[in-house]
């Protein structure tokens, strides 16, 4: 498996986060670090997107600073060069994936469906998103949509919290969680970095009990 989607099953969390203003990725930063997580995933969801990437990577080059909510190919061009590591997408466009593709950089469709991830199987990925992970059935929903695809492995996003993260990083075809309940946009407006810190290392803590346990 490609290194990078390898350290993000390593790391176990990713942190999605939407930041406002470019500036507060290096505080951002700096706070997961503090809680022990070196990785983000900046969503496009903020006109600031590219431009937090930018300053994340450059402050931290040892952080893995990937993109989220990529739409179109444009975004994805903007996450390369702003220096993104990895994309990710929240539903299956042929057109984002396939420029990842040809541009080697590691992408993460999402998916709902057994047809999505046939589409992304066609493309030889093996490794998905599942979004919006609660609303789509949770837990149950992703053991019935997996167990055909023995050699799919997911990221299940949307209503990851602390009290459900374990539950889903001890499901086999996990391969890493994506949430945002440690870095919530209000606590990054407010400039509450402390409390970052606090929910990342918690974040982290039932990472490594989950998988010990």
């Amino acid at each position: 498996m490609n290194s990078v989607l390898q350290q993000l099953k390593e790391i176990g969390i990713i942190p999605v986060v939407a930041v406002d203003e470019a500036e507060t990725a290096v505080p951002l930063g700096q706070a997961l670090l503090t809680g022990g997580l070196p990785c983000a995933e900046i969503t496009f969801r903020t006109a600031a997107a590219a431009d937090a990437i930018r300053n994340m990577r450059a402050a931290f080059p040892e952080m893995l600073v990937g993109a989220g909510t990529v739409l179109t190919v444009a975004q994805a061009e903007q996450a390369k060069t702003a220096g993104a590591k990895f994309i990710v997408t929240p539903g299956f466009d042929a057109a984002v994936v396939d420029w990842c593709l040809a541009n080697a950089i590691p992408v993460t469709p999402g998916v709902m469906t057994p047809t999505d991830i046939n589409l992304a199987l066609t493309r030889g990925l093996r490794l998905l998103k599942f979004f919006p992970a609660e609303v789509a059935g949770g837990i149950k929903a992703l053991k019935a949509i997996g167990a055909p695809y023995g050699d799919v492995r997911f990221i299940p996003t949307g209503g990851i919290t602390a009290d459900n993260l374990a539950d889903y990083l001890r499901l086999p075809m996990v391969h890493a969680c994506g949430g945002s309940f440690m870095v919530k946009k209000a606590l990054i407006a407010a400039g509450q970095f402390d409390e970052i810190a606090r929910r990342t290392e918690q974040a982290v803590a039932i990472v490594q009990s989950a998988r010990t346990g």
